[in-house]
């Protein structure tokens, strides 16, 4: 990949990263000199052991934290100074979150659910109920608009979130463990999902400890000891059939 690519097809590009943590008086390297593209419509998997630093990478590929050193270019904008305010404003517009426990509010119908995101956007009522219901149709829950998280299967929970994480329409969706809470037919299912909406164009970037989930997408970058160790396409896999 072309690591110096910062407009064109890079959707993320991130430039000699160093994030340094303070405990006291001792200073924790989490990530250094980290270096890699992601080009718009890619699908990626960060995989790493325990203390490996993807976690501090996934935390600053989604500006929930920013690095010590280095540049970060997320959709062509470089976000690395920005302030918390401005921050905010970027992960609302260009980044949607997927996360294992599925973050849903649970006395609230599964379009209200999904809609969230376009209140804080602040768009009407009727206009982001209806963006929430094609959402909704495109992970395959059209007939589940109007149920509450307690009604639907732990699938069908994530397959809201991940409706409510597409619905701004963001430049990238970030999964961080996404089928950790769920059993392996049901993570299948998901991945399947993933890929559909991967094919459809969206670019996808996916933490992970587990393997075989890691191998349904088209790259793998591993992270040990805060450096990149590898970064590998997958090999193809067989395309799915059928509305996710």
């Amino acid at each position: 990949m072309n690591s110096s690519v910062v407009g064109g097809q890079a959707a993320i590009n991130v430039l000699n990263v160093t994030k340094i943590y303070s405990l006291g008086d001792v200073k924790v390297e989490a990530l250094r000199g980290v270096t890699f593209t992601i080009d718009r419509g890619e699908y990626v998997a960060i995989m790493g052991p325990s203390g490996s630093g993807k976690s501090t990478l996934m935390n600053l590929l989604g500006c929930l934290d920013r690095p010590t050193a280095g540049s970060y270019f997320l959709d062509g904008i470089d976000v690395s100074t920005l302030g918390d305010d401005a921050l905010a404003a970027i992960r609302l517009k260009k980044l949607g979150f997927v996360f294992q426990g599925f973050n849903l509010l649970p006395r609230t119908s599964a379009v209200k659910n999904v809609a969230l995101p376009l209140f804080y956007a602040g768009v009407g009522t009727r206009a982001r109920n209806e963006m929430a219901k094609v959402q909704l149709r495109e992970v395959g829950l059209g007939d589940r608009m109007d149920h509450k998280p307690s009604e639907l299967s732990g699938g069908q929970q994530q397959r809201v979130a991940i409706a409510r994480a597409l619905v701004n329409d963001p430049a990238v969706l970030l999964a961080d463990e996404p089928t950790g809470n769920l059993d392996s037919q049901t993570s299948e299912e998901l991945m399947t999902l993933f890929e559909q909406l991967n094919q459809g164009g969206r670019t996808i970037i996916m933490v992970t400890h587990d393997e075989d989930v890691a191998s349904h997408a088209k790259r793998i970058i591993r992270v040990r000891d805060g450096r990149i160790v590898s970064d590998d396409m997958t090999t193809p896999s067989p395309e799915p059939t059928g509305r996710p």
